[in-house]
């Protein structure tokens, strides 16, 4: 087999694709993913893309299986394991055939074990990208490592089939395969999804209409969290000069010498309220840093850590540019900070030199500042 071996490899160890990769993702069996895959195929062939099938589930339904009508199917390997005969993709007969795109259904699916093959599909599809064929795949939200627990929890079942988040995000684009409980469950009754004799079972068990409603939520997030990620990659890649409001940001700010858990803590309520990312930005405003200012520093990046934020430390030779360029690659809209002096609110716009550098460092890129009282105690 071309390629390499991908059983032992961390994430940082995988090349950067060559190929490009596009998911679909649902909410559960059923919803249209292999359709949706096997129609993009029809419609790229039409165009004259050379595209083939590396491996198809069909489960027995017809209007899956007439999608698949006059797309090359790669013939697939034979394996046998403890005296039962399975099929899996041919990693071998797909790198001598490279076309220039391959679908390959269920992304989480976990191979047969034989000598010299990869434990997960999606392990096989980084090696079909890294050869510079162009994947297009799919995958139920229950498989993405980051959602399996909370639908174990939901739905009371085990979810041994799992996909790093990490490979989703290398995904050039996911596209969600959307349908309503109540349609899905329709689809069901009428022998869309399962054989008849499962049908029943299932209906009052996974698929029952409110788990698959906490499903297509989750779902829902994780693609607008997607392309939330991807539209601030772009922008880092390609600085456009301004704040998009496409979701809320909140940076809680603090200078070194003043680092405040309780101002953390009320900046992460407020993120947690309106479901946002937080960053724990520190400006570094001194000349040297003292033991007890390193290990203070160090117990407010596990404190950060703890709530979920995202750790920065910036120097402040030009609090402006540095504050604003900050801002500009994390997409800020709300930064959150405490009182820097003992002044009141009602003199602080006027003797604080310092928030009226941050003022003016992010009222041109539209950023809401909010200044939070501290504990009595910190203002004495």
């Amino acid at each position: 087999m071309s390629g390499i071996s991908l059983n032992h490899i961390d994430n940082n160890d995988y090349v950067e694709s060559a190929g490009r990769f596009r998911i679909y993702l649902g909410m559960a069996a059923g919803v249209g993913k292999t359709y949706r895959m096997l129609s993009e195929g029809q419609r790229r062939k039409a165009r004259g893309t050379d595209i083939a099938i590396g491996f198809v589930e069909f489960h027995d339904r017809i209007f899956t299986k007439k999608q698949a009508e006059g797309l090359e199917l790669i013939p697939r390997k034979k394996i046998t394991y403890k005296d039962t005969t399975y099929e899996e993709m041919d990693m071998e007969r797909v790198f001598q055939r490279h076309p220039q795109v391959l679908l390959v259904d269920e992304l989480a699916h976990t191979n047969i074990k034989y000598p010299g093959n990869n434990d997960k599909r999606w392990q096989d599809i980084l090696e079909i990208l890294n050869a510079g064929i162009d994947v297009i795949t799919t995958v139920n939200v229950q498989h993405v490592e980051s959602i399996a627990d909370t639908v174990e929890e939901i739905a009371r079942i085990t979810i041994d089939e799992r996909v790093p988040d990490w490979v989703l995000q290398k995904a050039d684009q996911i596209e969600l395969v959307d349908s309503s409980p109540e349609q899905l469950r329709r689809r069901m009754l009428h022998g869309n999804i399962y054989p008849e004799d499962k049908v029943s079972k299932a209906l009052t068990n996974f698929f029952k209409t409110s788990n698959l409603l906490a499903l297509r939520e989750l779902a829902l997030r994780f693609v607008a969290d997607n392309s939330d990620e991807k539209l601030l990659e772009k922008l880092k890649e390609n600085p456009v000069g301004t704040v998009y409001d496409t979701n809320e940001r909140i940076a809680a700010v603090f200078f070194k010498d003043r680092l405040e858990d309780d101002i953390l803590r009320r900046a992460a309520r407020l993120a947690q309220r309106i479901k946002s990312p937080l960053y724990t930005l520190v400006i570094d405003n001194s000349d040297s840093i003292s033991k007890s200012t390193a290990d203070q520093t160090e117990k407010f990046k596990r404190l950060s850590s703890d709530l979920n934020a995202g750790f920065n430390i910036i120097k402040a030779e030009n609090l402006n540019d540095a504050l604003s360029e900050f801002c500009l690659n994390n997409q800020i809209t709300q930064i959150v900070m405490g009182y820097m002096s003992k002044n009141k609110i009602s003199k602080l716009f006027n003797s604080d030199r310092t928030l009226k550098q941050i003022l003016n460092a992010t009222s041109n890129l539209h950023i809401d500042v909010h200044i939070i009282s501290p504990r009595e105690d910190k203002l004495q």
